[in-house]
């Protein structure tokens, strides 16, 4: 059986993600902190760790991006998981009697909409499964809580209504970590991370070795490095294979050019669910 490390308590949207991907008989480990999922991983006490590592309103999750550079885990995979929020209660309270909201800030700030139209008022939480957990332990009348469908069912909370996110195309995407080396996929995304001097046009030419080559860049994020200040590291995601020969060259000719480079995974790429952003655009 699969051991998956995940931040946060059960019900967390990482938790829903790992069950998106693994299926229902996976084992989860809940951690306290993003590097408590690093050292399970490290010390082969869970075989992977799910990092959400950017969300598609709110944007990277820049941890993540520190804690990818600091250890040496490789990219096992990505998972795209739909996050629908999702409104909840105890099970004697009805809609009409609700006028506190808790959740996560993040949530709370995605479902404002919903919110407003309800005349609710929002109170902040430190987590969204965290929110529901405690309603559950100290029942609040008149009071609810923005979490995931998987929150409800784990506390024994009733749906009041589920997708009330203010936008359609609230998506995470997570990375999964591993000791373990991924299978080749039929499609494939590689992930590195690199520094580059301060000369002019260095960053230009590191990134031509992928344009010449016509290979797709679908993400680049700059970090600041920690030990070195006013430097910066650059991530960048790009399709395909470390092994395959016009990506191996690109990376050959970044090597060339780049300070520092480190290869963080080449792993299996994962889909957007086109249909469900078509299905919801008014």
């Amino acid at each position: 059986m699969n051991r998956i490390a995940f931040q946060g308590i059960n019900g967390a949207y990482s938790q829903e993600a790992i069950i998106q991907y693994f299926g229902e008989e996976a084992e989860t480990i809940p951690c306290h902190a993003f590097k408590d999922l690093f050292s399970l991983v490290e010390n082969q006490e869970a075989e992977y760790a799910i990092l959400p590592v950017e969300n598609a309103v709110a944007g990277s999750v820049n941890q993540s991006y520190e804690l990818l550079a600091e250890h040496d885990l490789t990219v096992y995979a990505e998972i795209i998981l739909r996050v629908r929020h999702t409104l909840m209660t105890l099970p004697e309270t009805n809609l009409e009697e609700i006028h506190t909201v808790r959740s996560h800030p993040q949530a709370l700030s995605q479902c404002q909409n919903y919110l407003r139209r309800h005349n609710f008022t929002a109170e902040p939480h430190f987590d969204t499964a965290g929110s529901a957990r405690d309603l559950a332990l100290k029942p609040e009348p008149g009071v609810a809580v923005i979490a995931s469908a998987l929150a409800a069912k784990l506390y024994n909370l009733k749906i009041i209504e589920q997708g009330i996110e203010d936008f359609s195309f609230n998506f995470t995407r997570f990375l999964l970590l591993s000791y373990k080396k991924p299978s080749r996929a039929q499609k494939n995304k590689t992930s590195i991370v690199f520094a580059s001097s301060h000369t002019p046009g260095v960053l230009y030419n590191c990134l031509g070795e992928f344009a010449k080559r016509n290979i797709n860049l679908t993400k680049i994020e700059s970090r600041p490095r920690l030990n070195k200040p006013w430097q910066y590291l650059f991530y960048l995601d790009f399709e395909g294979h470390a092994q395959d020969p016009k990506v191996e060259a690109a990376l050959m000719g970044v090597l060339r050019l780049a300070s520092f480079v480190k290869l963080l995974g080449s792993y299996q790429a994962a889909d957007t669910p086109q249909e469900e952003i078509e299905r919801e655009i008014p």
